[in-house]
C-alpha cells in the first residue's frame, strides 16, 4: 500500500517524539534509581532503554530504506538494520548478565530502599510507555519493525507495574528482598528477548537460508522442470530480513523452446511457490561433471 509524503513525515515525528521521551524517561529512571537505592528501578530503566533504541533503530531504517541503490551499496541500504540491530542484542545481553549479577550481590547484601521514591517514578515511567504505545499503535499495524518496537513498549509497561508492585511491597511490608528478586525477573526477560532475536541478526548478516525457507524442496523444485538436469552451485541468502535470494547454476537439456523460456519458468517457480522475486540463473549445458552417482554437486 503506497503512503503519502504527509503520512511518512508523520510517521517520522510519532517516533521522534516516542524516542525522545523514552530516552528522557531512561535517565530520570536511572537517577532516581540511584537515589532511591533500587536496583530494580535502574533494571527498568535499562530495559526502557532498550525499547528506545529499538525505536530508533526503526527510525533510522524507515529513513535509509527510502535511500536508492547506488553503486557503494547495489542491494541498498536495509542492512543497517540488521547490523544496528546486532549491537543492539549484544549489548542487551552483557547488560542482562550484569543485572543479574548486582540481583545476586543484593540477595547476599541488602541496602535501604526509598519505596515511595521508586514508586513515583515508575508510575511516571507506566504513562510515558502508555502514551509511546498510542503514538506508535496505528503504525504497529503495516510494519514489521514497528511492531516489534511496540510489543517492547507493551512489555517495558508491564515492567514498571512490577516495579510499582515492588515498591508498594517494601513501603508496606518492609521486604527489601523483593527489589532483587524482580530485578532478576526484569533481567531475565531482557536476556530471553535478546538471545531470542540475535540468532536472526546473526543469520542474515552470515547469508544463511532464510528462517521459514526450505532450500532442499526450491531445489527439487526446479530440478523437476522440463529441461533441468541438475542444478549445482546453489545458494540462497536474506537481502534484508523481507526479501530473500537464489543464485544457481542450471544444468540444461537440449529443448525446443530455448533457453528464455526455461529461465522465465525457474522464476516462476521462485516468485509464485517460494515468493522469492531476486534470483540469479545461468544457464550451462549438460556435463558429465556436473552429476555423478551421488547426485548433483553443489558448492
Amino acid at each position: 500500500m503506497a503512503h503519502s509524503h504527509g503520512d511518512v513525515d508523520t510517521g517520522d515525528r510519532r517516533i521522534g517524539w516516542a524516542v525522545a521521551v523514552n530516552v528522557a524517561l531512561t535517565f530520570a529512571q536511572i537517577a532516581g534509581g540511584i537515589l532511591s537505592g533500587s536496583l530494580s528501578l535502574i533494571a527498568d530503566a535499562i530495559h526502557n532503554f532498550s525499547d528506545a533504541a529499538s525505536l530508533g533503530i526503526a527510525f533510522v531504517a524507515r529513513r535509509i530504506s527510502r535511500r536508492p541503490a547506488d553503486d557503494r551499496m547495489t542491494f541498498g541500504y536495509a542492512r543497517a538494520e540488521i547490523v544496528a540491530a546486532l549491537i543492539n542484542y549484544t549489548t542487551l545481553i552483557v547488560i542482562g548478565l550484569y543485572l543479574v549479577y548486582e540481583a545476586v550481590m543484593r540477595f547476599i547484601t541488602p541496602e535501604p530502599i526509598e519505596g515511595w521514591l521508586v514508586v513515583w517514578i515508575a508510575g511516571i515511567a507506566l504513562v510515558i510507555d502508555t502514551v509511546t504505545a498510542v503514538l506508535v499503535y496505528s503504525m504497529s499495524r503495516s510494519s514489521m519493525n514497528i511492531r516489534a518496537a511496540f510489543l517492547h513498549n507493551i512489555a517495558d509497561a508491564l515492567g514498571s507495574i512490577g516495579v510499582i508492585l515492588g515498591g508498594t511491597a517494601i513501603i508496606v511490608f518492609g521486604w527489601l528482598w523483593i527489589d532483587p528478586a524482580i530485578t532478576l525477573m526484569i533481567a531475565g526477560y531482557i536476556l530471553w528477548q535478546a538471545f531470542r532475536e540475535i540468532g536472526g541478526s546473526i543469520r542474515i548478516l552470515m547469508q544463511g537460508t532464510p528462517e521459514g525457507v526450505d532450500a532442499t524442496r526450491i531445489r527439487n523444485d526446479i530440478e523437476r522442470l522440463d529441461g533441468v538436469a541438475a542444478v549445482t552451485h546453489f545458494h540462497i541468502w536474506s537481502i534484508d530480513e523481507d526479501h530473500a535470494s537464489v543464485e544457481a547454476h542450471v544444468a540444461r537439456t537440449p529443448s525446443k523452446d530455448g533457453d528464455p523460456a526455461l529461465l522465465i519458468s525457474i522464476r516462476k517457480v521462485l516468485r509464485e511457490q517460494h515468493g522469492i522475486g531476486h534470483s540469479t540463473i545461468e544457464l550451462r549445458p549438460v556435463e558429465p561433471a556436473a552429476v555423478d552417482e551421488n547426485g548433483p554437486r553443489t558448492h
